[in-house]
């Protein structure tokens, strides 16, 4: 997979909310390098994605466009503001998310994938969640630490705790910082079931 170019210059394409999901879809693609060639950009903010999605969806020459967003506290709502800014440029999504990742053909073909995993409330750290290795002895001792944090010391909401949790065994790493970085350096495992899933859509969508 090649860096991220120009929106414009760029016939096949992924928009995601952020820096740190553009790393995790990047690092994803780089552990296997039979993934077809396609571009990220970040909008910094669901907000700023949603609001672009008729534009690049216009743009001429564009092969295919995809975008990835958190479903956050209602998957129903998030999913029918999509549905509804997609409908005004006459792509048709089903009534609900595909497991397996939304893709619908046309010129562009448009690809949708709601965080974490199509079906449930939540956000790209969820997703990432999956790939913490099976049986690593420090991911309970997060957990633990996380959990002992009095509430009025918590400056995270009660539904954040599992990010915070992620986030706790990130900082345990050998080079610990970003989520991208803890996929390439295999601290977690891609070969879990969401994130196959997830990479499929991705080879489906662009190939």
């Amino acid at each position: 997979m090649r860096p991220a170019r120009s929106t414009q210059s760029t016939k096949r394409i992924m928009f995601v909310e952020g820096i740190t999901d553009k790393h995790v879809v990047h690092h994803i693609c780089q552990r296997n390098l039979e993934f077809p060639d396609f571009g990220i950009e970040q909008q910094q903010g669901v907000d700023n994605l949603l609001a672009t999605m008729e534009a690049q969806v216009r743009v001429p020459g564009r092969e295919v466009v995809a975008f990835v967003l958190d479903a956050n506290d209602n998957i129903a709502n998030r999913w029918q503001s999509v549905r509804d800014r997609l409908a005004r440029v006459e792509v048709v999504l089903p009534r609900r998310p595909s497991l397996a990742g939304t893709i619908v053909p046309g010129k562009p073909q448009v690809g949708v994938w709601l965080m974490p995993d199509n079906t449930s409330a939540g956000e790209l750290e969820g997703f990432v969640r999956t790939m913490v290795p099976d049986g690593d002895p420090v991911w309970p001792l997060a957990q633990r630490y996380i959990g002992s944090i009095p509430e009025e010391h918590r400056k995270f909401k009660p539904r954040k705790s599992s990010r915070a949790e992620l986030y706790a065994w990130i900082a345990t790493r050998r080079n610990p910082g970003r989520l991208g970085e803890a996929i390439g350096a295999k601290d977690l495992d891609t070969s879990g079931e969401l994130c196959v899933r997830f990479s499929q859509w991705v080879r489906d969508l662009f190939e």
